[in-house]
């Protein structure tokens, strides 16, 4: 088992390792790029690896001081990633829209929640069908639109101890509020993101599923592991050695190899069908033609 929080192997399988296109990025996470390849850039995943084992090692220190963790992810492929990870590490969550206010105004936030809970027990006692019909749809859709924004933090009685962002950019809100408020931020930084508006960075593709799979399961490790929970990805890579980032280049460009032979059996394929298409219409072609001639003729 090894001996690092996560391994540069592991990282490599999540596909961490991808950055944004060249065109797009952000100066200040020169130092965290290893180089381009195909004008996308490659993070280098010792650099990751090290900042990895840093926020793990902050998180797992509040959460054996019974801190709880607020997890936000609310771009389309993090939504259910968030929720699976929340649940697991008994963490807050939000995976839908940040509601302005969420930390900074949490006392009217927590109205809206008690109006949640108010209404889920109308619903559970029965007390909801005295209503008419139409008022009890208005009040269940209610219920259904704070459930979907509230439901994360129903449980949620103080601020966080810590906030964990899936995508600074898309989330910058929820990263704010925790600034502001002086709750410490972990966050996925990619090459186009500012590595300063976090204080736990850790660099890594925040657009792919599998990457951001590893990196929110490996947060959620830190908060089970005081607990003596099943970790997930955290120590778990069983073999000796660890690779390096020449072996996580030579991948890349097998993998940019493979892309670009598939490329092309797409564009053959296409060019086949396309051609079989118009071996079928030029005797319809010729039929209309010779038709034509005949009618003429007449």
């Amino acid at each position: 088992m090894s001996k690092n929080v996560v391994t540069v192997r592991q990282l490599l399988e999540g596909a961490v390792h991808y950055g944004h296109q060249t065109r797009r990025w952000n100066p200040k996470m020169k130092p965290y790029i290893y180089g381009a390849k195909n004008r996308v850039y490659i993070i280098d995943l010792n650099k990751t690896q090290a900042k990895a084992e840093e926020a793990y090692n902050a998180l797992r220190d509040i959460a054996e001081k019974n801190g709880k963790l607020l997890i936000v992810g609310t771009k389309k492929q993090a939504q259910a990633i968030v929720l699976e990870e929340a649940l697991r590490s008994g963490s807050f969550f939000i995976n839908q829209r940040w509601l302005g206010g969420t930390l900074t105004n949490f006392r009217t936030i927590q109205k809206s929640v008690r109006r949640l809970v108010e209404i889920e027990e109308m619903e559970a006692s029965g007390a909801i069908n005295v209503y008419p019909k139409k008022e009890v749809s208005l009040l269940l859709k209610e219920k259904d639109r704070l459930q979907n924004f509230l439901g994360g933090i129903k449980e949620m009685r103080k601020l966080p101890d810590a906030v964990f962002v899936v995508d600074p950019i898309e989330d910058y809100n929820a990263v704010a509020e925790a600034k502001k408020l002086g709750i410490p931020v972990f966050g996925i930084v990619d090459t186009n993101c500012d590595p300063d508006v976090v204080d736990y960075a850790i660099p890594g593709n925040d657009d792919a599923v599998r990457s951001i799979r590893l990196v929110v399961q490996l947060m959620a490790d830190a908060m089970v592991e005081p607990k003596g929970g099943q970790m997930l990805v955290a120590y778990q890579d069983k073999e000796e050695e660890d690779i390096t980032m020449e072996d996580v280049i030579v991948n890349v460009e097998r993998q940019n190899e493979e892309n670009e032979r598939r490329r092309r059996q797409r564009f053959e394929e296409r060019r086949r069908r396309n051609d079989r298409r118009r071996q079928r219409r030029q005797p319809q072609q010729d039929e209309a033609k010779s038709d034509n001639v005949e009618k003429g003729e007449e």
